[in-house]
């Protein structure tokens, strides 16, 4: 499968997510840069994490607003495979690409520490590696991860099976409403998550929980 990674300034989880496409698809994702209007013929688009625009305004607000995310939004609607992480996550609600809003920690501090998920959905095509219900190990830093929607917004997500990721076993870092750390738009084919897999795909990691996400998404499963 052929991946493109969003390139912002401030964004500063480029080489992360770079290094794990490029180690379970064995080619490296085609950067495109904020100021494109178009994004190449490819079959999954990733936004890293980091702090685009310095978090101005509000995370993700302003890089919302660039020429590439009204690219990235037209690839979405023909059906193309996004995964935004952390400051992706932010742009990709900003961008109205996913519902919801993240909020301050409620803590009001930075977290930076291991989370535990439970897989809530196992049936799309980033967790369909993952057993239903199956907990994970996977990092978090931010300061801005507190998921909240209204309450008919987060009545339909939950209707719809669109919550993939919870933070389990008491781990939920930043005060998320229904520990939701990870949902899908209603078609399936766009993920938003705080936690960040690209950080645990192999053993010198820790650990290779986030792997399987890749594999999913990259239609690499086989290699498994």
């Amino acid at each position: 499968m052929k991946t493109a990674l969003i390139q912002l300034p401030g964004l500063n989880r480029d080489r992360d997510m770079q290094a794990a496409i490029s180690l379970i698809s064995g080619a490296p994702p085609v950067t495109v840069w904020q100021t494109e209007t178009e994004i190449p013929d490819v079959d999954l688009i990733v936004i890293p994490g980091g702090f685009s625009y310095g978090d101005y305004l509000r995370c993700g607000a302003i890089a919302a607003r660039m020429s590439v995310m009204r690219a990235v939004a037209e690839k979405a609607a023909q059906g193309v495979r996004v995964i935004g992480v952390c400051n992706g996550f932010q742009i990709l609600l900003e961008t109205g690409l996913l519902p919801g809003a993240l909020m301050r920690n409620a803590s009001l501090k930075f977290v930076c520490r291991e989370v535990r998920l439970s897989v809530t959905n196992n049936q799309t095509a980033f967790t369909r590696a993952y057993g239903a219900g199956e907990i994970i190990r996977c990092p978090v830093a931010h300061h801005d991860g507190n998921y909240f929607a209204d309450a008919e917004t987060l009545r339909q997500i939950e209707d719809k099976g669109q919550v993939v990721f919870r933070y389990a076993d008491g781990t939920n870092p930043n005060g998320s409403v229904n520990d939701i750390a990870g949902l899908v738009n209603e078609a399936g084919n766009v993920l938003g998550m705080m936690p960040h897999p690209e950080n645990l795909i192999e053993p010198a990691h820790g650990g290779t929980d986030g792997r399987r996400l890749f594999e999913a998404a990259l239609n690499q499963l086989e290699t498994a």
